[in-house]
């Protein structure tokens, strides 16, 4: 990345980075670069109100609860005391997360106040480390089970115990704050709905077995009559607050059977809803027909230099 991207963007309309939470670089600049062309009206994808929140459950915490969304019960707290205090008058089980990862890292189950405590002595003490080679192999273990990674992975998942990915480096320890959030029982899986536009599909991701994580287990389906209209019609509402161009919405279904969203971010892996059969509009009618997602991103930027059916 050179240091005058800012001066080679002169003569150019728009810009469009899908950066990454595990690309060192991008962890450093991304959002920086994006926020400054922002503050001179240049066109960027993903802008500011799509962009600023990604892969941060604290910010996601604040944004979602100030626009009265339907975030599941987020709690988090900046020292000891205060969360030694609500753990013990709190009913567990509860769900523990680091405000950085995605596909289920760095989220545990804790289901008494003596978990919560270690949990939370750790938050203000050494920390957590962004990256855990035991997780990280046991991971590529149960995906080489279910075929969906090769066994050179497992060897890279035990080449990382002596050498850690770049990006778990920069971005240091977690530490200085615990985050966690209720947990929504009797949800065999959760609903992913992407909002782009007036446009929404989703998939069904099923939880891994013996768990009640969904998010990363690569089981999922893509049939339109097992998503919850309900969760496709928050998604949109949700969207119309949010004022972005593109979010992914992780919902659960709580006991009132009311659409809970866990978190939301601008990015997804394209290749899992290439198989999607259609989309929901706005208005909550189905089209069939296969799409490409990215096409509709670059619509929404190129009509802000004027060009309205790039497709």
């Amino acid at each position: 990345m050179d240091d005058d991207i800012i001066e080679q963007l002169k003569g150019f309309e728009a810009l469009l980075w899908h950066h990454s939470h595990m690309v060192p670089k991008d962890l450093i600049a991304a959002k920086t670069i994006l926020a400054a062309l922002s503050h001179l009206g240049f066109p960027v994808f993903p802008d500011y109100r799509t962009n600023w929140h990604f892969d941060d459950k604290l910010a996601q915490k604040y944004l979602l609860e100030s626009l009265e969304l339907p975030l599941v019960k987020t709690f988090v707290f900046y020292d000891t005391e205060h969360a030694l205090s609500w753990a013990k008058g709190t009913n567990f089980p509860m769900v523990h997360k680091l405000k950085t990862g995605s596909g289920s890292k760095h989220v545990q189950l804790v289901v008494n106040y003596n978990e919560a405590r270690k949990i939370i002595l750790k938050a203000f003490g050494k920390g957590f480390s962004n990256y855990s080679p035991y997780n990280s192999l046991k991971e590529r273990v149960y995906q080489f089970k279910n075929g969906k990674a090769h066994w050179i992975s497992l060897v890279k998942g035990l080449l990382r115990f002596v050498h850690y990915p770049e990006y778990a480096t920069v971005q240091g320890k977690e530490r200085g704050y615990v985050l966690f959030q209720e947990f929504v029982p009797n949800n065999p899986s959760d609903i992913r709905v992407i909002v782009i536009g007036n446009k929404a599909f989703a998939i069904t991701r099923w939880v891994r077995k013996d768990d009640f994580r969904a998010s990363g287990s690569g089981h999922f389906s893509h049939d339109p009559d097992m998503i919850p209209l309900s969760c496709v019609e928050s998604a949109f509402k949700a969207n119309q607050k949010l004022k972005g161009q593109c979010f992914a919405f992780d919902f659960v279904i709580d006991q009132q059977q009311n659409p809970r969203i866990i978190e939301v971010s601008y990015g997804f892996s394209p290749e899992v809803f290439r198989l999607c059969p259609g989309y929901w509009d706005k208005n909550l009618i189905w089209h069939d027909g296969r799409f490409i997602p990215e096409h509709w991103m670059i619509e929404i930027l190129l009509k802000k230099v004027g060009v309205d059916k790039p497709f």
